[in-house]
Formats: C-alpha cells, sequence, structure tokens
C-alpha cells in the first residue's frame, strides 16, 4: 500500500547552519529527526546498495559513493540491468565523462556515445532488458490515497500541518484545528492534492518521491529528479538507455526529466566525491581533455561483498510520526535562525534522512 506524506508545493530558499536549541525554541528538522525511535528506521538490504570507487584524489584518499537502487515497481528492468553490469566487471575501469554545472555528473564507458571520443566501445554483456518508453511510469502500486475514508485524528493531523485548508472546499477538511493551519502559504488546493507544476499529485512511496497525474489506482506513477537522484543516459527516441550510461543530478531539479527517462535510484553517501568534480568544457559539460575525466575503478553490488565490507544504511520511514514532523518543519522553520516561515516546501527540499549504521 502506498501511504502519503501531503506537502505544499513552495520551495524553500533559505539554509542555516546546525545550532543548538534555545530554551523554548522550536526545534529544527535535523533535532526532530535525531528524536526518532529505532523502530522508525528502516534497513536498506545490501543488495539495494551499489559501491562505487572513484579513483584517489590528489591528496590520495580514497572516494567511495553509494548508491541506493530503486524498489519495485519502479524502472525494475533497469535496476535488472545495473545489477547485471556491476556483477559482470563492466562498470569497472569506466569513468566520469561529463559535468554540466547545475545540471549532472554522467558515467560510463567513455568510447560509448561520447562526442568528444572516436575509441572503441566496451561490449556490453549478454542478458540486459531492453525498455520500454511506456516503462518511465508504472500502474502497477497497489494505491490507496489516505483521504478516502480517512478520518483525521490528533495523532495525524501533524501530517497535514504544512497545507493550507483555508481555500478548500470540502467542509470535512476544516475539521483541523486552527493551531495546525499553515497560514503563510498562498496555494490554493482542490482536496488534498499537493500543487506542483509537473504533476496533479506528488508524494513518498517508500521514501522515493514520486508524482502522479490522478487519484485513482490505475493512474501512472514515476519517481522524480531530485537533487541526488541517479537516471539512466540515453540516445533519441526510441531509445530508452540500458544502464551503461548513468548519471547524478547536481544542480536543481531537473522535473522536466520526469517520464522523459529513468530514474534507477540515488546517492545516498559520497555525493560531494560527485559534485565537486571539475566541470566539462564540451557541449553538455563532456570533457575535451581525456585527463580531466575521474576513473571508476570498481562498481560493485554491496551484497557480493564480504560481510565485513559491505556498508549499512537505514532510512528514516516516510510513514511515521517523526517524518511527519519533519516534513512540517522543512515547510515552516520556526527554530531560531528563521523569521518567517515559507509556509511550504517542494517535495525535493524534504530530502528523506538515510543515515549509516555501524557494520557487523
Amino acid at each position: 500500500m502506498m501511504k502519503f506524506i501531503p506537502m505544499v508545493a513552495a520551495a524553500l530558499t533559505l539554509t542555516a547552519s546546525a545550532q543548538a536549541q534555545e530554551p523554548g525554541a522550536a526545534p529544527s528538522p535535523n533535532q526532530i529527526v535525531a528524536s526518532a525511535s529505532a523502530d522508525e528506521w528502516i534497513t536498506i538490504s545490501a543488495e539495494d546498495l551499489l559501491v562505487m570507487m572513484l579513483a584517489p584524489d590528489r591528496d590520495g584518499n580514497p572516494r567511495e559513493v553509494v548508491l541506493q537502487l530503486m524498489p519495485a515497481p519502479f524502472s525494475q528492468g533497469w535496476v535488472e540491468n545495473i545489477r547485471l553490469f556491476a556483477r559482470s566487471g563492466w562498470y569497472d575501469n569506466i569513468s566520469v565523462n561529463r559535468v554540466q554545472d547545475n545540471y549532472v555528473v554522467q558515467w560510463g564507458d567513455p568510447n560509448y556515445d561520447n562526442p568528444e571520443t572516436e575509441g572503441k566501445a566496451k561490449p556490453l554483456p549478454e542478458g540486459l532488458r531492453v525498455m520500454e518508453e511506456a516503462d518511465y511510469t508504472t500502474t502497477t502500486v497497489d494505491v490507496t490515497l489516505i483521504h478516502n475514508g480517512m478520518e483525521l485524528t490528533e495523532d495525524n493531523r501533524v501530517q497535514f500541518a504544512a497545507m493550507d485548508w483555508s481555500q478548500t472546499e470540502d467542509p470535512d477538511f476544516h475539521n483541523v484545528s486552527p493551531d495546525v493551519r499553515t497560514t503563510q502559504t498562498t496555494h490554493t488546493f482542490a482536496g488534498w492534492h499537493q500543487r506542483d507544476s509537473y504533476s496533479q499529485w506528488v508524494e513518498f512511496f517508500q521514501s522515493w518521491p514520486v508524482s502522479s497525474e490522478g487519484e485513482t489506482g490505475d493512474a501512472p506513477w514515476w519517481p522524480i529528479h531530485c537533487y541526488g537522484m541517479v537516471g539512466v543516459g540515453r540516445g533519441y527516441s526510441p531509445d530508452t538507455g540500458s544502464g551503461a550510461e548513468l548519471y547524478t543530478v547536481i544542480g536543481h531539479a531537473p522535473r522536466h526529466l520526469d517520464r522523459n527517462i529513468a530514474l534507477v535510484g540515488r546517492v545516498i553517501e559520497g555525493m560531494e566525491h560527485l559534485s565537486s568534480l571539475p566541470r566539462g568544457k564540451g557541449d553538455l559539460g563532456f570533457y575535451t581533455d581525456p585527463s580531466r575525466r575521474t576513473a571508476i575503478q570498481t562498481v560493485r553490488v554491496a551484497s557480493d561483498l564480504p560481510q565485513a565490507e559491505q556498508p549499512q544504511f537505514e532510512f528514516l520511514s516516510t510513514e511515521s510520526e517523526t517524518f511527519a514532523q519533519y516534513a512540517e518543519a522543512r515547510a515552516n522553520r520556526r527554530d531560531p535562525f528563521f523569521i518567517v516561515p515559507a509556509g511550504g516546501a517542494d517535495i525535493c527540499n524534504i530530502p528523506v534522512p538515510v543515515r549509516r549504521t555501524a557494520t557487523q
């Protein structure tokens, strides 16, 4: 079942450094997350993690990037291909070939579909699936919208505190007490929909940001291009890409790519090793000087590593009470640095907390 945490679509534009909470001050989002109970955190399977080792930096420091793969039912054909690429060793000794400022970092075989090279591309491993454009979305999600027959209670009201209830037509919504209504936003909603420039509905599914065009179980759903999301490079339609080329978002969320390209995961650790790479000077940020490329030494599915080397991570459940409080706090910052609560937050500005846990 897909459960939802509604939020207002209004961009947050301020950030602040961490600071101790003053007496009587509202907690910051990070402080709220720190208070989450152990049972609100969900372990990420090692089968769903990729460990990518870049060449050491100029000071000899190792650069490890950990990716989490997209769960079913989204993009599973590409995800299967990615595991095949990793397990066949195909990703070993490829490189970062493109870094476009405020957009993406892209990696793969430097001799494959790269306008700056003329070498011979690696042969692809056998058994790769060929996906269709229809696979960018899915309707095979058991969708039960929480406003269908759900009664508002003191326990779940906080989930809806980031919405402006004053403009809604449905009298049932006015059961929400004024103390949890957001008055700063000027957005108008129909029902419990979040206003969004790219879709009718945006929510979290098992911690992943997703969009939909409707409220029914047969409406299409698709993942969202937020910062750190990982997608599959492709050529012109009808090519959908195999997973041989991957990219991650390093700038403002390019939501116009949603439903036009496959999203397969997200970077959960080591993003600084990718976002800080020198920008390419060629078309689309490709490197014109091959020496500028960053080598990727190995890519492994974490479950294939020795037990002691398997990284362990967990994410805060997006169905938990703490996440609801965290989302509301991101939408309405009241901790000491802030003067005026924003009244809402774009879904990409509600990053799901992920943390590394001790290796067994």
